[in-house]
């Protein structure tokens, strides 16, 4: 029995207006998405909500993206990250990969793009948690 997961989105971005646009977006192309405007928000919703794969800005106000991230990947290791980035730095998307996450995007991104890199890091989700579970299956058999 194959039960179909719904990829769940979220965006993490101090810029009220991209977070409305994008979300809008994704809705119209079938996605379910959340937004968090913080880090310290996105930290918190993620204790509450499924989210596969969060979208998170590099440059924001109080906790930066790839502190964000670090501590993401800490408390919800199974989480993908993509990283955004408004500033092209190599070095933020460099650090960002480093410490965990999965790709990184320029802003403005195209939705299609965003979308195609969302649907990557969420398939890689999909199968590490179906080889976790196949280990849990394996080790239950030899109990």
């Amino acid at each position: 029995m194959i039960t179909m997961v719904k990829m769940r989105i979220m965006l993490v971005d101090d810029e009220e207006r991209f977070l409305q646009t994008t979300q809008k977006l994704l809705a119209k192309h079938g996605h379910d998405a959340t937004t968090a405007a913080s880090g310290e928000e996105c930290l918190q919703k993620l204790q509450q909500e499924l989210v596969h794969v969060v979208i998170l800005d590099v440059k924001m106000p109080g906790m930066d993206g790839v502190e964000a991230l670090k501590l993401i990947k800490q408390r919800f290791p199974l989480v993908e990250v993509i990283m955004l980035t408004g500033h092209a730095t190599a070095e933020s998307a460099v650090e960002g990969l480093k410490s965990g996450a999965t790709d990184y995007l320029v802003k403005p991104a195209d939705i299609e793009v965003l979308i195609t890199k969302a649907e990557e890091a969420f398939n890689k989700r999909m199968a590490l948690e179906s080889k976790i579970k196949l280990a849990e299956a394996l080790k239950q058999s030899q109990i």
